[in-house]
């Protein structure tokens, strides 16, 4: 893939790079506009019994993508009708290839909830267009699930032991396992890889501790371990393998009472493809107690007591599906994250929003960006796209020579802590 060209906004600070756009020729968001963005319509059509009008109205936005203009959304009775004209209206009538890329894509999952009377009222009313891909991302991953809810069984009866404060037990190397699970997880984001490939969560955590490229364990671990216990919230990002690594950790951090409650922020309707919502949630722990295996009906278990016992929170918002900068975000939730000891963001999306989706050069140091949140962070997140702050120029012209797609291959990663 193309590298993208740096580019300021005129007028602007040198903190207030250029947005990425989808219109140069061979970089990563030319190709998910044009090729990507497509696909996932056809899909759509294929696996859902849509009727005819509105299949032939998803091919129409499938043709609009590659040479069509931005129009505002009509009335669909969602509430974020208003909003979404807001963010749009400076953009109508722009070619969809010239306006900012993460706004492009986050339009296109809402068109498609407006095309298939997400909204209502129809038959399809609530219905996730990408309902039989999460299934099959599920389903694809069962022998992992067992693996991971099988060492999670053995943390928490180490958990249980008189030493679990002693080096043998190692609580701070459990934190920081529970964190590259939930790291690598990501893998598995259904938007970039089709269920249909096999299993991709299967992976060894060994072999993936050089790919992290920045590595702030150490400083979540000092933060989680101060004695202070509090609530730690995570930005939660795609549902199947991901979300279970997600329900693991937060399962850990109350089980080893680290933490008192865990939030989880969640999508508020269907977007790009596998994000999660707070009913992935309860169908993930449906899904998991059918399990045969124990310890994995053991953790659907654990995971129902916590809702009941308030100990996990679910909560949406509609700020998440926006096309908004996290430094945009509403008053009312930035105050609702300040609560919170620790916030953890999750995946690549939420990475591009803390970025702004800007062109920073990668040397820049990503505390220097962010510095509007009210809360401690740690951002996990693997590489899927061209924008990433706070590494080291040798690392960067390693991997340029190692792996020309390493932005965007999805096998390298990063956990930045931000105090």
């Amino acid at each position: 893939m193309t590298k993208p060209k740096l580019l300021w906004a005129k007028g602007t600070s040198p903190l207030q790079p250029f947005p990425l756009i989808s219109s140069q020729i061979g970089s990563f968001s030319h190709y998910t506009v044009t090729k990507r963005m497509p696909e996932i319509i056809f899909r759509v059509i294929k696996e859902n019994n849509f009727s005819p009008t509105i299949n032939q109205n998803l091919s129409n936005l499938a043709d609009e993508l590659l040479s069509g203009y931005l129009s505002p959304l009509s009335d669909d009775t969602g509430i974020d009708v208003g909003s979404w004209n807001q963010y749009l209206q400076p953009y109508i009538g722009q070619k969809w290839l010239d306006i900012p890329w993460f706004l492009a894509e986050t339009y296109f999952y809402r068109q498609v909830l407006q095309i298939t009377n997400y909204f209502g009222p129809s038959e399809f009313q609530g219905l996730d267009p990408y309902g039989v891909q999460k299934a099959q991302g599920l389903e694809s991953c069962r022998e992992s699930i067992i693996k991971l809810c099988e060492k999670l069984h053995l943390v928490k009866e180490g958990l249980n032991a008189p030493e679990r404060r002693s080096p043998q037990f190692g609580i701070d190397l459990r934190i920081k396992e529970f964190l590259y699970f939930a790291l690598w997880g990501n893998r598995v984001d259904l938007s970039l890889w089709s269920a249909f490939e096999g299993d991709r969560s299967q992976f060894d955590i060994e072999t993936q501790l050089s790919n992290i490229l920045v590595d702030d364990t150490s400083q979540v671990i000092e933060l989680l371990t101060n004695g202070s216990k509090g609530r730690v919230d995570i930005v939660v990002d795609n549902a199947g393998f991901e979300l279970i690594c997600d329900l693991c950790l937060m399962d850990f951090l109350l089980t080893s009472g680290l933490v008192e409650e865990v939030k989880l922020h969640l999508k508020p309707h269907p977007t790009f493809v596998s994000d999660a919502m707070i009913q992935d949630v309860y169908e993930t722990i449906r899904f998991l107690s059918g399990f045969d295996n124990q310890e994995v009906k053991s953790f659907a278990s654990r995971l129902e007591e916590y809702l009941k016992q308030e100990q996990s929170l679910l909560s949406d918002n509609y700020f998440w599906a926006s096309p908004l900068a996290f430094w945009e975000i509403p008053n009312s939730l930035k105050i609702e994250l300040s609560k919170a000891k620790l916030l953890i963001i999750k995946g690549d999306a939420n990475y591009r929003r803390l970025l702004g989706d800007r062109h920073w050069e990668y040397t820049t140091p990503i505390e220097n960006i962010i510095t509007y949140l009210p809360a401690p962070l740690v951002a996990l997140r693997t590489l899927k796209s061209q924008v990433v702050a706070g590494l080291e120029s040798k690392v960067i012209k390693k991997l340029e020579t190692s792996d020309p797609d390493w932005l965007i291959d999805g096998k390298w990663g990063v956990i930045q802590f931000i105090a």
